[in-house]
């Protein structure tokens, strides 16, 4: 199935070229991979390269880049050692004050103890 027919609703509410890199990685994985949830882990690596899960849609980053330790592996490595993907949250892209910042926003407690892989963990399960 195309890859706009197949949007998620995180995606419908983002910006235009969230939209395309979406569909584009995801109609390619397709085509490599047939259809399923190897083409959406797909599209949402190449997604996150560019963008960040903030609240309810993807917003760009400052700098393109991994956005987790599962993003940065090849495929073969990331197939075979599956890493933590905290949920779209930018953890690399992002210095421990500004995720600490992000938490402060969304009234993540007992964040001033956190790590920074805690701060990004609070943040993606509070939505923020």
């Amino acid at each position: 199935m195309p890859g706009r027919e197949e949007l998620p609703s995180t995606l419908e509410k983002s910006a235009e070229k969230a939209q395309r890199t979406w569909i584009k990685a995801h109609d390619s994985a397709v085509e490599t991979y047939g259809e399923g949830e190897r083409a959406h882990r797909t599209a949402y690596s190449a997604l996150k390269h560019s963008f960040e899960k903030v609240g309810d849609h993807w917003e760009a980053k400052d700098e393109k880049g991994p956005s987790d330790p599962q993003a940065a592996k090849g495929a073969p490595e990331a197939l075979e050692n599956p890493s933590e993907t905290f949920g779209g949250v930018d953890v690399e892209g992002s210095t421990k004050e500004e995720l600490y910042e992000r938490a402060k926003a969304v009234d993540v407690q007992g964040r001033s103890n956190m790590s920074k892989e805690e701060l990004a963990r609070a943040v993606a399960r509070k939505g923020g």
